[in-house]
């Protein structure tokens, strides 16, 4: 093994284009060992997650392999597994891209001071965010915690232009070991087949899609976004968590497009993600604890029962069920029917929006630690710029309003597809002849609400009123 080699550490920056770690190791023409670590107890990596990460890290192998490169699989803790890897390459430097999770700071900490304990020459570098959470700052120096003046100053924020698209790195005289990535048992998860219909990971996926949004979609993002029946959103996000396109390469291609307000809209989702990420790193308990405190008080309900109803889409509101069951189905859930299922689980059932955040990482292909805390804590009212608590989604009212027409009700719930446009958004409430012409019976068929909505919305204010503002 040639000494003075390079290791570029990936994780979840799995492209070749704008990887500042990877042509920084290119740039300095030496020998370029690329590894991906997979560390067990990763709370971020849910089983749908696991299944996209398998498809992304062969994908992003065989790319490598198109360079006359190859990436090297290793698993184990990412100190210790490094420090074994730059002993064994003789590498004198390591480069890698900065992650903003808890503890990642921590642990890049230690993977650097062993680096230079040893020798080996560390590098670091910003693929991920527009800009690092450090960087903005309100005019008195503390993080932000209300979106607008974020994104505000965001704005007026040069970021850096993305990297080249097809660094070259030399490869090592000889390579170090790999494991197989099949021995992994990624690919597990028991709708593999259906994942493998929606999706298609990896970077060229990513940027096929990313092209057909820019051609396609951006222009009427605004209008389209909020319905779920239409194919009105990027479907991105699993691709940017994964790190198979980067949010500067997102930024710079809107850029090049007349300004209007699809493609404002669609910077300001960027920046829910910005912001996310901002949160997360200033307030690294987020995950499992209130950023508002007074929520502490709330009176969740142990209802073990209603919580797999609203898991498996069998809560007898169809536009909750068709958006439990997309997920379930897909690995995925359109952003306007995510706020209604949250929403209905955290006010109508009263449920701690703790176990549906632990729900959506595990069955999310885009779980995101920053996005889904974030989200969750937005919709129940706790988190920062949180919605107000006595906003709480009328999910019949949401399902007229957005799905009129019952398109996205009824790919998802096949057993209501006969019930005309006026009935299917509450069966309910539909005539017995209804019903019966439509071959629905109630409670066994589809189930009958498992709550009144305006009993769960007097409920829910009631237990805000007395135990959350009363105390404030």
């Amino acid at each position: 093994m040639a000494e003075n080699s390079v290791l570029v550490w990936f994780r979840r920056d799995l492209r070749l284009a704008d990887n500042p770690a990877l042509s920084w190791a290119a740039d300095t023409g030496r020998p370029v060992i690329p590894v991906f670590i997979l560390e067990a107890g990763d709370r971020g990596l849910g089983a749908a997650s696991r299944w996209w990460l398998h498809g992304s890290l062969s994908a992003f192998g065989e790319a490598l392999e198109r360079l006359n490169s190859r990436l090297i699989l290793r698993r184990g803790p990412a100190e210790r597994t490094i420090a074994a890897l730059a002993r064994e390459t003789k590498a004198g430097a390591i480069a890698w891209n900065r992650l903003y999770d808890p503890g990642a700071a921590e642990r890049d900490g230690k993977v650097e001071a062993h680096c230079r304990k040893n020798g080996v020459e560390p590098h670091s570098f910003n693929a991920s965010l527009l800009f690092e959470p450090w960087t903005v700052r309100t005019a008195q120096g503390s993080p932000y915690r209300v979106f607008t003046p974020f994104w505000r100053r965001c704005l007026s924020l040069e970021p850096d232009s993305p990297g080249p698209s097809t660094p070259s790195p030399v490869p090592p005289a000889s390579w170090p070991a790999s494991e197989a990535l099949e021995t992994w048992n990624l690919r597990s998860h028991g709708r593999a087949a259906a994942f493998l219909d929606a999706w298609r990971p990896g970077e060229e996926g990513a940027l096929q899609r990313f092209e057909r949004f820019l051609n396609d979609g951006v222009t009427t993002y605004r209008e389209d976004r909020d319905a779920p029946g239409e194919s009105g959103t990027s479907r991105l996000s699993p691709h940017l968590h994964f790190g198979e396109i980067g949010p500067r390469q997102i930024a710079a291609a809107l850029g090049r497009l007349r300004e209007g307000e699809g493609r404002s809209a669609f910077m300001r989702e960027l920046g829910w993600r910005e912001f996310s990420h901002h949160l997360l790193f200033h307030n690294p308990d987020m995950v499992a604890v209130n950023l508002r405190p007074e929520f502490d008080r709330m009176p969740w309900r142990d209802d073990a029962e209603s919580l797999r109803r609203w898991q498996r889409g069998w809560t007898g509101y169809p536009l909750v069920d068709a958006g439990m069951r997309e997920l379930r189905t897909t690995g995925w859930m359109h952003n306007r029917v995510r706020m209604v299922a949250a929403s209905f689980l955290t006010k109508h059932l009263m449920i701690d929006w703790r176990l549906g955040a632990e729900w959506f990482l595990d069955a999310l292909v885009d779980a995101d630690l920053a996005n889904n805390s974030a989200g969750w804590q937005w919709v129940a009212g706790c988190g920062a710029d949180a919605a107000p608590y006595f906003r709480i989604f009328n999910p019949v009212a949401q399902s007229r309003r957005f799905d009129a027409g019952g398109q996205y009700l009824r790919t998802w719930l096949p057993e209501l597809r006969r019930l005309p446009d006026r009935l299917i958004h509450a069966p309910w409430q539909a005539p017995p002849a209804a019903l019966a012409e439509a071959g629905i019976r109630l409670g066994e068929d589809y189930p009958l609400p498992v709550v009144e909505h305006a009993e769960a919305r007097r409920r829910a204010m009631d237990a805000y009123r007395t135990r959350v503002r009363r105390n404030l």
